[in-house]
């Protein structure tokens, strides 16, 4: 058989694969994550979907042959779909689509969930671009350069603005219909302080080596009882972004500072490694094992609240946090404004459009290269679309959570 016919086959299965019928709340967020290009980490438990397939007896050396040619010819979305179709044929199409897909910093490309959680590449920003909806206060992050006339966008994160009494926060999921925090499709969440000023980037999973979730209190978000296994019941904090305050009304573009508490400022440094997971806590108690103390006692799982600022506790050796800074515009004296090379991707001017780069002491032995490089930019090309382009160390999710801090309502700072 040819590999054009098998991929027609491919195409042809991924309708039957959505239709499975299985019992639980998971096989909608299956089917509902097939039908946005988004595979789960967690393959389908049980053998019926492997027996029910024709292609699980495939001999690994022909499976191993096909996907590579898939994944080296499928380079963005929404032809990547045939990749993620691959790995939700069965368990072991997925773990060999699992093999040879790589992590972004390695390929430069977004292919799984788990993606949006590791270190982008090193050498050319992943480009994506950022939807507002102001009637249901909501935040769409797609991938591509600009958005297109059909409905091919690429969904990968939504994030939903809910204000509060004391505070505002930006519920972020991995589907744009489901910002609920009882869900498997929640990833992290952005809250913010009473003046708008400061923010705090909370994680649904711990970070790479961490080993104590960052929180106040000793309680547990859902009652074991209320949500399934899998689904995450704590919130981690994994970096602050703070706006200096503009007391004297000076004119000049906002000044931020972002610590990202899950990266290690040697992440930059030549030879510099940032932390990558390689897939989402499978279960509930896997996620709690590495916090359970060598006594014995009971784990420390907690909950982020508003009033009580979450004090960020993780094992990234002796080394210190990744700190961001705004990079320094220049003024225009014929336009008469605040300027910055965004190399054509911002069209319109914004008090909201910034560039960060990497804060360094001569201490921490960063080349000049690494210290002028565009870590993160972000800025405004219509009255709701806006462009974020981000690189190594930072991740999707991340770089979304410090671009949504830009949203917020900042009286103080302007």
């Amino acid at each position: 058989m040819s590999l054009k016919s098998i991929m027609r086959e491919l195409k042809e299965m991924k309708d039957g694969i959505g239709n499975i019928s299985r019992r639980g709340g998971e096989s909608k967020v299956w089917r509902s994550r097939i039908r946005s290009h988004v595979a789960p980490d967690q393959a389908p438990t049980g053998s019926e979907l492997e027996e029910q397939s024709p292609w699980a007896n495939l001999p690994p050396e022909l499976l191993l042959d096909i996907i590579q040619r898939v994944e080296e010819s499928e380079t963005a979305w929404p032809a990547r779909a045939v990749v993620v179709f691959c790995a939700a044929v069965c368990r072991s199409w997925r773990e060999i689509t699992k093999e040879i897909v790589k992590t972004p910093e390695q390929c430069g490309r977004l292919t799984f969930p788990i993606s949006l959680k590791q270190p982008g590449p090193r050498e050319s920003p992943i480009q994506c671009y950022i939807k507002r909806d102001r009637a249901t206060s909501t935040y769409s992050l797609f991938y591509g350069l600009v958005p297109s006339e059909g409905e091919s966008d690429k969904l990968l994160l939504a994030a939903r603005k809910v204000r509060r009494a004391t505070c505002t926060d930006f519920v972020i999921s991995l589907v744009a219909d489901d910002f609920s925090r009882a869900s498997n499709t929640y990833v992290g969440k952005l809250r913010s302080n009473f003046l708008g000023t400061k923010f705090t980037i909370y994680d649904s999973q711990p970070p790479c080596d961490s080993i104590i979730p960052s929180t106040t209190r000793s309680s547990r978000r859902f009652h074991s009882k209320q949500v399934s296994p899998r689904l995450p019941a704590c919130n981690y904090s994994i970096g602050t972004i703070t706006y200096e305050l503009n007391v004297l009304r000076t004119r000049g573009p906002r000044r931020m500072h972002c610590i990202v508490h899950s990266i290690p400022i040697s992440a930059i440094q030549e030879g510099g490694t940032a932390p990558t997971p390689s897939a989402f806590p499978q279960s509930f108690d896997e996620q709690l094992s590495p916090l359970t103390s060598s006594k014995g006692k009971e784990p420390v799982i907690g909950a982020s609240s508003p009033s009580l600022p979450a004090t960020p506790v993780f094992s990234l050796g002796s080394g210190e946090p990744l700190t961001l800074k705004n990079k320094a515009p220049r003024w225009h004296e014929q336009l008469q404004c605040w300027c910055l090379n965004f190399k054509g991707r911002v069209t319109v001017a914004s008090v909201k459009n910034f560039q960060l780069v990497a804060a360094v002491e001569p201490s921490h032995n960063v080349s000049p290269e690494e210290q002028e490089k565009v870590i993160l930019q972000f800025g405004k090309i219509g009255k709701d679309i806006f462009t974020m382009d981000y690189r190594y160390p930072l991740s999707a999710f991340q770089a979304f959570a410090i671009c949504l801090s830009s949203f917020d309502t900042k009286p103080a700072c302007e």
